[in-house]
Order: C-alpha cells, then structure tokens, then sequence
C-alpha cells in the first residue's frame, strides 16, 4: 500500500513499543519488571485531582480557546516571571495536549523542506522523527561519553551548514541525565543567536534534579537576554507534578510564533482537554502545595538515583554508565556483551527480556544502539530486583 510521503519515514515510538510489549507479556502471565516507561510512578497528587473534578461538576468541559485557558497561560507566565527574575508575556504560553505536542507545534511551525535541524544526543526518541514530519532533516549531534554527551559550540559548530536552521536540546536529558550548567548553555544559546539558528530547549525534568548545588542547573530563561535569540521552551505538567496521562505540555517563545502554533493546534487537536487544563491551573497556581509534592518526589528519585548508582558499581563494574544528574534514567553501555547472536543493543534488551524478564529500552531508540536505558521511576524494592536480574546477564 503506497502511503503519503508525510509519514514514509516515520517510526513508531521506541520506548511505547517495549512498554507494550512488557504489559502485553505481563498480562500473559510472565513475570516482568518494566523499567522501559518515561513516567513517574507515583500517583497525581490530591489537590490536582480534586480541583479537575471540582472543575467537572461546575461545569468546566467545554471549549477553550486553542492555546489555553486565558487563566491557565497567565499562571504559567507568571511561574516563568519568577524563574526568569523578569517579565514574561503570557501571550507567548501556548498549552498543548503534552510536551509531545508543544515540540511538534514548534517543529512544524518553524522547519520544512530542505531544512537541517540538530539534535543534541542521545536524544528522546520522538524528537528526529517530529522532524521528519516536517520534512526536514535530523542531524544527531554527540558530544562526548566523558562529559555525559554535552554538545558544546565548537561540536555545534562542526556539525552545523548553511541548512541548519533548528537545535533541539533537552536539559535534564532523556535518556543520560545530563544537566546543563548556565555557563553552558549560556555560550550554546550565544552560539544559536549569532547564526540565527532556533533554539528548543526541553525542560520537562526541570524539577528533578539530585544535586546540592542547584545553580548548577539551569533552564533557557537563566541565561541573559542578550545571550538569546529566537528560543522556544518546552515543559509541562507531566513528569513534575506525575501527571503523564493528563497530557499537559507548554511552550513559551515570541508572541507572534505562539500564535502561528495555536493556529497550527486549532487545525490538529484544538484545546488541551479541559478537564486536564483545570487540573493543571491547581499545579502550577497552588504554589505552596505543588512544591512540597515537587520536592518529595525528587527526593525519593534522588534516593532512588543513588541505590541504582551504587548497586551498578557493586554488582557489575564492569559495565560503564553516566551518572544521571537529573530525570529518572540510567543510560548504560553493553557492547562489550555483545556476540555473533546479539550484535547491538536491540538485540541484548530483547534477550534480557526473554531471560529475566526485565523490560528496558535499547539505545538505538535514542541514538546510539551500543547503549541500554533503564527508569528508575520504581520502588527500591523493584529496583533491587531489576538490578540482581541486570547482573545475570551483564555482571
């Protein structure tokens, strides 16, 4: 069957496709531990969930307007203020149905044919492809293991034609856990504005982060206006407030790009549930509750950061990782297991699959299919498992 050449170069999700397969498995009655899924495992907290069905029994279910409820964009822009230390326009926050959605706005709002796009990597699995549906090319861009992949100007610089015309970062990072520091991403955003290139910075594991020195992280609205040119920022609800299947994402950029996205959105998927939008008014709006639920799951993913760091190195030192910084991942490298019988990493989480039943994601999903990602959104009970069945196979 010929299909339209929109989507002829389209894969399917990676990381959805083994968190299939693990429930599929499971379901069937294997014993499976899925470590594959991007999500916090903890329950929304009440005070959200309340206010949506407070929201639901006063009637809020019908339509908003396409980039948000007016309320919603303004509390956002406001949470934006205060981290930027300086006024942000609300009418440049557009609300979409998950970050997915705010990247795919942005991707197709800026990019098209015969355009280059970098992407920092490894990267999230669905940001080469959401270039691809704007008929634009993908050019991964590695720094190197040693510094947890960071791309620096000079890489940037290398990679870069008189095509690039986009840079995709995300900072905390999917799958590394690397985190940027504001020097460097301050000379990265100079970088972009000097060749007037677009920068999309993803943000949505902005709140998790294991350090002490929090200033040792930073977002795209701590460096220096005169450090940025054309930007858009991505982030959400969803991994922050554990509200995944909400689907609530958000961009920030100029005004006037913000509009050209909604106008996009209304065509695709109008309003972000409204429900959902309510539910989100009560997370970024009740400042003082949604931090202390902020803070006690970053808590724990520091915990749990640790007991997974700790257990690698005891258990199988022989396998080489970045230690993750932010998010909930831990990205390691198997090729040294590798045989004529499983030549990549494709190949090895399917036997690890097969023989142990534990699920995690190859990281040809990511870039790179020399390496294996692993969530550590679970409890250390199920973490402890998933490690000693790890050790079977790579230990």
């Amino acid at each position: 069957m010929r299909y339209s050449a929109n989507i002829e170069r389209l894969k399917p999700s990676a990381t959805i496709a083994v968190s299939t397969l693990a429930k599929r498995l499971a379901e069937e009655g294997r014993d499976i531990i899925n470590l594959s899924t991007g999500e916090p495992d903890f329950d929304t907290p009440a005070f959200i969930s309340d206010a949506a069905v407070e929201g639901i029994r006063g009637g809020q279910t019908r339509y908003t307007p396409p980039a948000g409820i007016p309320a919603l964009r303004k509390t956002i822009a406001a949470r934006l203020s205060e981290r930027a230390g300086r006024a942000v326009d609300w009418a440049g926050v557009v609300v979409s149905s998950g970050a997915k959605q705010s990247l795919f706005n942005a991707v197709f709002s800026l990019f098209g044919p015969g355009d280059e796009v970098l992407v920092a990597a490894p990267y999230w699995t669905s940001y080469p492809d959401l270039v691809t549906l704007a008929r634009a090319d993908a050019v991964p861009v590695f720094g190197p293991p040693e510094d947890d992949f960071k791309v620096s100007p000079s890489i940037l610089e290398a990679a870069r034609t008189d095509r690039t015309r986009g840079l995709i970062l995300n900072t905390p990072c999917n799958p590394t856990g690397a985190v940027y520091s504001l020097d460097q991403l301050t000379v990265i955003a100079r970088w972009a504005r000097e060749r007037g290139i677009w920068l999309i910075c993803d943000e949505i594991y902005r709140n998790i982060y294991h350090e002490d020195d929090r200033s040792s992280a930073a977002g795209l609205l701590d460096v220096p206006e005169s450090a940025i040119g054309d930007f858009v920022l991505i982030d959400g609800a969803s991994k922050s407030y554990a509200m995944t299947g909400w689907r609530v994402g958000f961009s920030y950029c100029r005004s006037d790009v913000a509009q050209k996205m909604a106008d996009l959105q209304s065509q695709v998927t109008s309003n972000t549930s409204t429900p959902a939008q309510v539910a989100a008014l009560e997370a970024f709006g009740n400042v003082e509750l949604a931090w202390t639920s902020v803070r006690d799951m970053a808590a724990a993913f520091r915990r749990r950061r640790d007991l997974v760091v700790a257990r690698m190195r005891e258990l199988m030192p022989s396998v080489p990782f970045i230690k993750p910084h932010g998010a909930f991942y831990l990205f390691f490298r198997v090729d040294h297991l590798f045989d004529s019988e499983v030549p990549d990493a494709t190949a090895w989480c399917s036997r690890l699959l097969e023989e142990t039943g534990l699920a995690l994601v190859p990281g040809a999903a990511f870039g790179d299919d020399r390496w294996a990602r692993m969530s550590f959104a679970a409890s250390d009970d199920v973490l402890e498992e998933a490690l000693c069945r790890l050790a079977r196979i790579a230990g």
